[in-house]
């Protein structure tokens, strides 16, 4: 029932991001909320997801927790294929490249996130993988 509920609520969320360019539904909470846009891994196609991120130092960072699940999500698995990716935010287009964080660069990132939206840390409790911190950088 909870998967049903997330599949229904990210499409709605989606579509009212897309239908006002990002003027309802880029607030849940305390989150912001963007469109990423990847390419599926298997299907080659767009693929599309409403999902919070954070902006810092002109980067955008997406915490790949899954909702605290042991497995990654299918985004994280297109972008692994494919870094290249496009984000819908605040009316913009832009057009990225994403990479883990990694050492420190992680550390980093992890105690900003969480400082900001602490569920991050009961996620990590609730599952055995690591959750990464993706981070995009928007291309010229």
């Amino acid at each position: 029932m909870k998967d049903r509920f997330i599949r229904w609520f990210m499409r709605i969320n989606a579509f009212l991001l897309r239908l006002t360019n990002g003027r309802l539904g880029s607030r849940l909470g305390t989150q912001t909320i963007l469109l990423l846009e990847t390419i599926g891994r298997k299907s080659g196609q767009p693929r599309e997801i409403p999902i919070a991120y954070f902006s810092l130092d002109g980067k955008y960072l997406i915490v790949e927790s899954n909702w605290g699940r042991d497995t990654h999500a299918d985004w994280y698995f297109n972008l692994k294929k494919n870094p290249r990716a496009t984000l819908k935010v605040n009316g913009q287009v832009l057009p990225v490249e994403a990479h883990d964080a990694r050492g420190e660069e992680y550390n980093r990132l992890w105690e900003y996130v969480t400082a900001r939206h602490s569920p991050y840390l009961q996620y990590q409790e609730m599952t055995k993988r690591h959750i990464p911190i993706v981070v995009f950088q928007p291309l010229k």
